[in-house]
């Protein structure tokens, strides 16, 4: 009974685990943005540089209102476990994160500002009868960051920008466990949220000469500290009030990240932009759990997730007075060490190929889309610690292959 009790407890860390990894992280905040593979912390005429450099915005002129929206349709396919090549495919889902920016000129050089998006997010679903069941069925999690920010223009070419990061967040994760020795197979089901954890952003905005602009940008470590509960279904009468449930806590930090950013005009119609993303995922040194009844052991377990950096490319071409065309690359590095790869976050690393336009619609209304293929690199896990067996361990090793389509909409409107 004790050996039951101790593996449902230890599924509830697993089922955390990887939920806040790399593959959850959202960086498709604009549709701009987005066409130019991410690379804007230099660009300092979008409302957007809320999200991608809040000193950008000091720039800006009058009111400005951004909405828009990014659809993101995952892939992502299961090749094993070893020595087996039977493949399964994931469950198709559609993610629509949101984004909407405001900013006010209250002087000269000074600008208020208001972003509300979603910094991570995304889900995996899996069939409830498929081989890799008891190490997730599925996991979903929803943030939400509001950041009232300021910038301020100290000279013509240098400005500065601090905002204030207040974050919501849902999680809820699913996977059948076994009762060896008896019958059958049940779920455990966990739902936790965060009411309110507090971060800052700070930006740099400096123009050397005219045609190169520079841009810093830093995002602090975020924690937060769920509540939740942990309920099972199809516990045997025998193990009633053994198997581990009720109400649980758990915490994460999120990464501090750093970037820098420049854009170089070519020409008069022709702009390129480049970005260097630090992402610090090694605060993200282990996992706690614990549960609230005193009879449950709390249990942490070790992460040992890696730095990472993500490079941008990206290219702007005004074409005519009302159409802008744009295209970017990326190249992002996943911070999930290949023993901790499991089905709730199937990640790697990624290539990214995004184009878009722009197009000035009245004086005062823009319209910007754009189009993101994200292709992970074939991972394929020969030391797994994760366990896809009922009972005992069994290593989940195989074949990870995922792709991305990202669809993205923005209008902007000044008065």
């Amino acid at each position: 009974m004790k050996k039951i009790s101790l593996l449902c407890t230890l599924f509830v860390l697993m089922m955390f685990g990887n939920t806040f990894a790399g593959g959850f992280q959202i960086n498709e905040h604009g549709a701009r943005a987005m066409a130019m593979g991410g690379a804007f912390t230099a660009m300092v005429n979008d409302p957007s540089s809320l999200y991608f450099n809040v000193a950008g915005m000091a720039g800006l002129r009058g009111w400005n209102a951004t909405v828009g929206t990014t659809l993101i349709a995952p892939a992502a396919s299961f090749r094993g476990p070893s020595p087996s090549i039977a493949e399964t495919e994931m469950e198709k889902q559609l993610f629509p994160p949101s984004h909407l920016y405001l900013t006010y000129e209250i002087s000269d050089g000074l600008v208020a500002g208001l972003s509300v998006n979603n910094p991570f997010g995304l889900g995996t679903r899996w069939s409830e009868d498929w081989v890799g069941r008891f190490s997730s069925i599925e996991a979903d999690l929803q943030t939400f960051s509001f950041q009232p920010s300021i910038a301020y223009k100290v000279m013509d070419n240098l400005s500065v920008g601090v905002g204030l990061l207040y974050n919501l967040a849902h999680v809820k994760l699913d996977r059948a466990i076994g009762f060896a020795p008896f019958q059958g197979e049940g779920t455990i089901l966990l739902e936790g949220s965060e009411s309110g954890a507090f971060g800052y952003h700070l930006g740099v905005a400096y123009q050397p000469f005219s045609a190169l602009s520079l841009g810093l940008s830093y995002k602090s470590e975020v924690e937060y500290a769920f509540e939740g509960t942990a309920t099972t279904t199809g516990v045997p009468a025998a193990l009633t009030g053994r198997v581990p449930e009720g109400d649980i806590e758990a915490t994460f930090v999120s990464p501090q990240q750093f970037v820098f950013g420049l854009g170089y005009q070519v020409t008069k119609d022709l702009l390129i932009t480049a970005d260097y993303q630090f992402v610090g995922w090694s605060s993200y040194d282990s996992l706690k759990v614990d549960f609230k009844n005193a009879a449950y052991t709390d249990l942490a377990s070790a992460r040992l997730y890696e730095d990472t950096y993500i490079l941008r490319f990206g290219a702007e071409y005004a074409y005519n007075q009302t159409l802008d065309l744009r295209c970017g690359f990326l190249i992002d590095n996943n911070p999930v060490p290949d023993e901790m790869v499991d089905p709730s976050l199937p990640d790697s690393d990624r290539l990214g190929f995004s184009f878009g336009f722009g197009y000035q619609l009245t004086n005062t209304l823009s319209l910007d889309a754009s189009y993101l293929y994200l292709r992970f690199a074939e991972r394929t896990i020969t030391n797994s610690d994760v366990n896809y067996a009922s009972s005992g361990f069994a290593p989940l090793n195989g074949t990870y292959n995922s792709t991305g389509n990202l669809f993205s909409v923005t209008f902007n409107y000044s008065f």
